[in-house]
């Protein structure tokens, strides 16, 4: 079941959001970077914020009373302008249990992401994707998006390349 998230979701999306980073990307970090980046980023607080700031929305994938999947959009793109959008909106996060990827959830959360991005009006989704993981850039060109930049992403005092996505709404 695809619903939005609500405060009492916040300690599973901490906790899926720091198992799925560390699953696939936890090898790549030190210690204190990858601690000091689940911190910041997949802590409770920061879950609070998202929730309660109008301009982002979450949601979750729920099976058998688990949340399983999760996606985070913003309405206006942080990312560096590489594009001629107008009005380029952010995927933040699209993340599911390590355990249970290809099952779909993934096309359920980008379904609904396109969706959102119509109904705010979106002409472009923007996304980050890690320079080395072929099969999320190989996912996201299925939607239509494309390689349109090399960007940096860091993770403590490391710093990742990345590529920037962007396509049609």
């Amino acid at each position: 079941m695809l619903r939005p998230a609500t405060p009492a979701d916040i300690p599973a999306l901490s906790d899926l959001g720091r198992r799925a980073f560390v699953a696939k990307f936890g090898h790549l970090y030190s210690a204190e970077n990858l601690a000091r980046f689940l911190d910041e980023t997949h802590a409770p607080a920061t879950i609070t914020a998202q929730l309660a700031d109008p301009e982002m929305q979450i949601a979750v994938i729920e099976q058998d009373g688990k949340i399983t999947s999760f996606c985070k959009i913003a309405r206006t793109s942080t990312l560096p302008p590489h594009t001629p959008a107008k009005a380029p909106m952010e995927l933040k996060q699209l993340y599911t249990d390590p355990d249970l990827i290809g099952r779909g959830h993934g096309a359920q959360l980008m379904d609904w992401a396109l969706a959102q991005a119509c109904a705010w009006g979106a002409d472009e989704m923007q996304l980050s994707v890690y320079a080395d993981n072929p099969e999320a850039q190989r996912f996201y060109r299925r939607y239509g998006l494309e390689k349109v930049a090399d960007i940096t992403f860091a993770v403590g005092d490391h710093i990742d390349p990345e590529f920037l996505f962007a396509g049609p709404v």
